[in-house]
């Protein structure tokens, strides 16, 4: 009897067991069944935990990150950049659709027995998925940050009444290739969305040829000289130019071109003319006439050149050459030391035409600033690259050996005042000045023209002057000294 009441005491027990198992294993059933709705512990999307989290609550988080505001830090302004407004944006379905085949696609039941067990399931990282418009995002940093927040660079402005400049100030400019992945960067970080944007510095501007320019017309227009000044410069590097002429402190129309006497700065056409008809294989007696012509201004000299060019017609060939270079207003009539006149009559040129001023010009040898300034620039592009209008015009006659040669004889030239006064001791200034009395004793014109080499950029400069009264040496001198040093120092001015 006792044994069979210990039994159903056992088989009660055992069903009480059995039962109490089964209702735990379907609580346990149930409560992995609805875990397994969210997102296991451990897994993270595009770096954001989304462990326990609904797909909702998971695509709610996501857009909550991705969607929040870039700051950024440039030139001590703070920016923030909707990533929306740079074509910015994360893939959300993608990234969930790839967490739920992670979190669906194991074993059921092996995933229950791992719950049992109280077993950590692996960590699972979902990479980010984004889609970013580069091109949206360079018009951005172009249009929205370079432009309101970069610094030019401050070009070199020059100093009222003088002949130098203060220096100018560096700028800073955005660098975008650089802004564009610091930007990407932060745009795909869920956490490091803050950044400090690069710049590249760029050097302090030369000052601008319009102020160079000013700068001229105001040392001509503040000197003692109350003639009339003719001035061309260009720049050998860019082929810039200022051309103006001044009389009597009064800016005029330079167009046409102003005709001057051009006296010995004539010398460097001629010379021209002898190595396109002869060459450049010069005797000893030829190379010491040029070097007198070039060196010493000896019209002797230069008349020797001019026959051995054509003993009868030399100056009109040398005429005839500049016509060829389009120099329209140049022009030799007869030789240096000879009184007769090789031409029917004196040219008209546009540059001796003018009807609102003239500086009586010599109706022997004429010329104007520009003219004499483009034979320069052909001399000099001939020379460097067997470029210009020398080559163009007389292609088997000139070459960079033959100018070169030219611009040697000119270098002869040392007067040490004009041209060569406003530059520093040992530039290299090929050069021709002129200055001759006129008929009734009186220095009327003064000019020099020539090339300046300069470390900072070569120039060509042309200037001519003429009073009607006297030319003074002691106020011409210095001015045109004036103008070559304030072009120098644009050419040379300090930069940071």
């Amino acid at each position: 009897m006792r044994n069979r009441n210990t039994n159903v005491i056992l088989r009660g027990i055992s069903i009480l067991l059995l039962t109490a198992a089964l209702i735990l294993g379907t609580i346990s059933l149930i409560r992995y069944s609805r875990q397994r709705t969210s997102y296991p512990a451990g897994m993270s999307i595009a770096g954001v935990p989304v462990g326990g989290l609904s797909p909702t609550e998971a695509s709610q988080r996501l857009l909550e990150v991705y969607t929040s505001p870039v700051e950024v830090l440039y030139n001590n302004a703070i920016i923030h950049i909707d990533p929306g407004v740079v074509g910015f944006e994360a893939d959300i379905e993608t990234m969930l659709a790839a967490a739920d085949l992670s979190r669906t696609g194991g074993s059921f039941w092996g995933g229950y027995w791992d719950y049992l067990w109280n077993r950590n399931p692996p960590e699972v990282t979902i990479p980010l998925s984004p889609k970013l418009s580069e091109e949206r995002l360079r018009e951005y940093l172009q249009n929205e940050i370079a432009a309101r927040y970069d610094l030019p660079p401050a070009p070199a402005i020059p100093i009222p009444g003088g002949t130098t400049f203060i220096s100018g100030q560096p700028g800073q400019t955005l660098d975008i290739n650089r802004a564009v992945l610091l930007i990407s960067d932060a745009l795909k970080s869920p956490r490091n969305r803050s950044i400090a944007l690069t710049f590249t510095r760029s050097s302090a501007a030369r000052p601008t040829i319009e102020n160079l320019s000013i700068l001229l017309k105001q040392i001509v227009t503040v000197s003692d000289f109350d003639g009339l000044i003719g001035f061309y410069m260009a720049d050998l590097q860019t082929g810039q130019e200022i051309h103006f002429a001044i009389n009597n402190k009064q800016e005029i129309s330079a167009q046409p071109d102003v005709a001057f006497s051009a006296s010995s700065t004539m010398k460097i056409p001629v010379v021209a003319s002898y190595l396109i008809n002869k060459g450049s294989d010069l005797s000893p007696d030829i190379s010491n006439s040029i070097s007198q012509t070039l060196g010493k201004s000896s019209n002797d000299a230069t008349d020797i050149v001019l026959s051995a060019i054509d003993p009868n017609t030399g100056p009109i060939i040398v005429t005839n050459n500049m016509r060829t270079l389009g120099l329209q207003s140049t022009f030799l009539a007869g030789f240096f030391t000879n009184p007769a006149y090789l031409l029917p009559s004196i040219p008209v040129t546009p540059g001796n035409s003018r009807a609102d001023i003239t500086t009586e010009p010599d109706p022997y040898s004429q010329t104007t600033p520009s003219d004499m300034g483009s034979l320069l620039m052909d001399i000099y592009q001939c020379a460097q690259n067997n470029g210009g209008a020398l080559v163009a015009a007389f292609p088997d006659k000139m070459s960079p050996a033959t100018c070169q040669l030219l611009i040697d004889f000119m270098a002869q030239d040392k007067l040490g005042s004009l041209l060569q006064g406003g530059v520093p001791d040992g530039t290299l200034l090929p050069h021709k000045h002129g200055y001759v009395p006129a008929s009734d004793g009186i220095i009327h014109d003064i000019s020099d023209v020539g090339i300046v080499y300069s470390p900072g950029g070569n120039f060509v400069l042309s200037i001519y002057t003429y009073h009607p009264v006297t030319n003074i040496w002691d106020v011409t001198n210095p001015l045109i000294g004036n103008l070559t040093q304030a072009a120098y120092n644009y050419f040379n001015v300090s930069v940071e």
